[in-house]
């Protein structure tokens, strides 16, 4: 008799298990859905096709022209370690090429990702160019 109850309560346990990562799932998949789109959204505004951001090496490259800087990051970009700080460059390189500060790129574009990317492509910012061609703004 414990035995079938020991049984029944390990096998409920994993179901519920199951419908808890399956949830987890759907709610990832949901997210990834939302971000794609505000990365998409920027790709658009900064005059690239929106479906370059789904191809992953190539969106870095189109990421990388966005901002300014030569076609050799993207090698920076693969070796571990240095891809680090080149992503940190690069994210302040994005956020002032849409007029926004480094602060932004830093935290916005570099340590929230998809927050900063839903941010300047469904906000009302407009791509102003690769921050070496932007004038600098009056303070």
């Amino acid at each position: 008799m414990s035995v079938t109850l020991l049984s029944t309560l390990l096998l409920q346990s994993q179901s519920d298990g199951a419908a808890l990562s399956g949830a987890m799932m759907i709610v990832m998949l949901a997210l990834a859905v939302v971000f794609t789109a505000g990365f998409w959204k920027v790709f658009t505004k900064a005059g690239q096709p929106g479906w370059a951001s789904l191809i992953p090496i190539y969106n870095a490259y189109i990421l990388i022209k966005i901002a300014g800087r030569p076609g050799w990051w993207l090698l920076m970009l693969l070796i571990p370690f240095v891809n680090i700080v080149f992503s940190i460059m690069l994210a302040i390189d994005i956020a002032k090429a849409f007029g926004q500060s480094a602060a932004f790129g830093v935290v916005l574009l570099f340590l929230l990702c998809g927050v900063g990317y839903l941010v300047l492509g469904f906000g009302n910012y407009r791509y102003l160019g690769p921050a070496e061609l932007v004038p600098a703004r009056a303070v």
